[in-house]
């Protein structure tokens, strides 16, 4: 199964994409994840990619794009994936298409409001890569990663300021998927203020329909 996954920044996508790995045994390729390692080895890639993502712009479609290519070609990718991030505009689609043929798109929304409060209260990992919301899926122990004991640090880009202009970013670029994804009969929409396990039930049923 080849999925993507569509939402404004902390609509859920990365905690639902954990699930649906678990559920449907694929990999999950998040390019933000990947865009953030890549910064924090100092490699090429990364210091290109690490002012843009600081102020909560876009980085080029010829860069994301060299990345996805590469990573779906491996093995771990073999029976599907999600992909999380990526394509962020009609044009990234467009070149995706190219690459691989999808099963389905699922959409996740909610209101602008919901979002940007859900922003400013998450929480993740440096070392495991966890993530925790102080309002919803809080740690157990304050401040500390249940995983592996870590100290957790908010994102950079994860600022009341940073967070209004990732929201306006994605309905500028990549709310146009959407209707792109609807016209190919492949779109599924669910309600991302419901709680999290009912937004797993609405994608599982959405995709086993």
């Amino acid at each position: 199964m080849k999925l993507v996954l569509i939402g404004a920044p902390a609509a859920g996508k990365g905690t639902q994409a954990a699930r649906l790995v678990k559920h449907y045994g694929i990999a999950h390729i998040s390019t933000g994840d990947m865009l953030r390692e890549e910064v924090a080895k100092g490699t090429e890639l990364g210091n290109q990619a690490k002012s843009i993502m600081a102020a909560g712009g876009l980085v080029s479609d010829e860069l994301i794009i060299a990345i996805v290519k590469e990573r779906i070609k491996k093995d771990d990718c073999k029976n599907g994936f999600i992909l999380d991030g990526f394509p962020r505009t009609v044009v990234q689609a467009e070149k995706l298409e190219e690459m691989v043929t999808l099963d389905k798109v699922v959409y996740i929304n909610a209101p602008d409001e919901v979002m940007l409060e859900r922003l400013t209260a998450r929480q993740t990992c440096p070392k495991c890569g966890a993530t925790y919301n102080k309002m919803f899926l809080p740690s157990k122990k304050e401040g500390i990663c249940d995983v592996c004991g870590e100290q957790l640090t908010q994102r950079k880009d994860d600022t009341v300021e940073a967070g209004k202009k990732r929201i306006q970013t994605f309905h500028e670029q990549s709310e146009p998927l959407v209707g792109f994804y609807e016209k190919e009969g492949i779109l599924i929409e669910v309600d991302g203020t419901q709680p999290i396990d009912e937004i797993t039930k609405s994608i599982i049923h959405g995709l086993d329909a």
